[in-house]
């Protein structure tokens, strides 16, 4: 037999309770007192003899430690279960580059992003997903996994120093993304979201884009901030200063290039430009509609080993001594009444 072990150990504290009825009924024999009549709600006669108090009483509280030995879980053996597993291969390939710093989508660009990650990982069920961050260069923060926690912790560590160089080159991250994270192949059912604010320093997204149909790989892009007029980029100075960053003595707007993510979004099948712009959006709801509707693929074989609990073997002979005792308690009264 396996190892003997306690699934709920701190449940065996709770043997107290058959040790107290056992107190209380030896007190009650010993004084005369009415055992059964009060432990059964029985009637009548009470002048039971002591010779059969001992046992109705050791049959109760046996059943008593069996049912509280039955809530600790005991357990001993094991079994396994194998469950195939279905999903997608989901990519986050988010800007961290200095403009998503601006304050037009609160708390700013970079952190709405990761809020709406996190929020997405609600609706995420057996999918796989990575995590990619880009600025002038591109940096694999999480390869594809099933460990949610671990995805998530790579999203909270987000920053500007995730990658070691400033710019925005989107088309290289979507390269990085295809070469590092999905390694080439062409078997479908993979998508990226990219999240960004657009900008990009010469580095023929849109070719990338279709790169990317050619890999049969879809490309969502969510994008932030505000298009039309746009807004300065908050930095702190060698004095910890709040300053707006400058090139050339002047301030720089940074704005939302929707038309460069539309024409992106356009060169893959079933690829979706969404326009949050400023608004609010459901990141949840994106990925209901957006991925979880789609067709999925076998993923791996989970093999769980699981120990067998054993707790109905102690448990219904607990319950079965106890109406054992009541009957027995019953029978005896009846005969105390006849007589």
């Amino acid at each position: 037999m396996d190892q003997f072990v306690f699934l709920k150990p701190g449940a065996l504290f709770l043997l107290w309770v058959p040790l107290i009825v056992l107190v209380i009924g030896i007190i009650s024999i010993i004084s005369s007192r009415k055992f059964l009549s009060h432990s059964f709600n029985f009637t009548g006669s009470t002048k039971i003899s002591g010779h059969f108090k001992i046992p109705v009483l050791s049959v109760f509280v046996l059943g008593v430690i069996l049912i509280t030995f039955s809530l600790s879980r005991p357990s001993w053996g094991t079994k396994e279960t194998t469950v195939s597993k279905k999903g997608r291969d989901v990519v986050f390939v988010i800007d961290v580059s200095r403009s998503m710093l601006a304050e037009d989508i609160a708390p700013n660009r970079l952190e709405r992003a990761k809020i709406a990650i996190l929020d997405s990982l609600n609706a995420i069920d057996g999918d796989r997903v990575a995590l990619v961050a880009f600025a002038g260069s591109t940096v694999v923060k999480c390869p594809l996994t099933l460990d949610y926690n671990f995805f998530k912790q790579a999203v909270y560590n987000l920053a500007l120093d995730s990658v070691s160089r400033g710019g925005s080159m989107i088309g290289d991250a979507l390269r990085k993304t295809l070469s590092d994270v999905f390694k080439g192949g062409n078997n479908g059912y993979r998508d990226i979201i990219l999240i960004t604010d657009g900008e990009d320093q010469e580095s023929y997204p849109v070719k990338a884009a279709e790169t990317l149909a050619q890999k049969n790989i879809r490309l969502i892009a969510i994008g932030l901030g505000d298009e039309n007029i746009g807004k300065r980029i908050p930095v702190t100075d060698s004095k910890g200063n709040r300053i707006f960053l400058t090139y050339k003595g002047q301030e720089i707007w940074s704005k939302l290039d929707a038309d460069t993510l539309r024409k992106m979004t356009a060169k893959t099948s079933g690829g979706r430009y969404l326009n949050v712009s400023t608004g609010r959006f459901d990141p949840g709801d994106i990925y209901s509609t957006l991925i979880k509707t789609q067709e999925k693929k076998f993923i791996e074989k989970e093999t769980t080993i699981l120990r067998e609990e054993r707790f109905q073997y102690f448990l219904l002979p607990g319950i079965l001594l106890i109406f054992i005792a009541a009957i027995l308690g019953n029978l005896h009264f009846g005969r105390r009444r006849e007589k």
